[in-house]
């Protein structure tokens, strides 16, 4: 999430604690909008954590929500 933080600071010019806010917005609707097994797959990579084999499911999960091939 930090990662996150500094990357929206970095491109907005946001102060860090509005960067922190505008992150959890997103990443909070994100995981709203998305089915459960891929939100949780968010929370482990914004805490650091090994996807593995679930990095593949996760981008065909996200392509097929945005049009692509599953």
């Amino acid at each position: 999430m930090e990662e996150l933080i500094k990357a929206i600071s970095e491109r907005t010019g946001l102060s860090e604690e509005q960067s922190r806010q505008a992150a959890e917005t997103a990443v909070s609707f994100l995981k709203e909008k998305l089915p459960a097994p891929l939100a949780k797959q968010i929370d482990a990579v914004l805490s650091g954590e090994s996807l593995a084999g679930g990095a593949d499911s996760l981008i065909k999960g996200l392509g097929g929500m945005l049009g692509g091939k599953r």
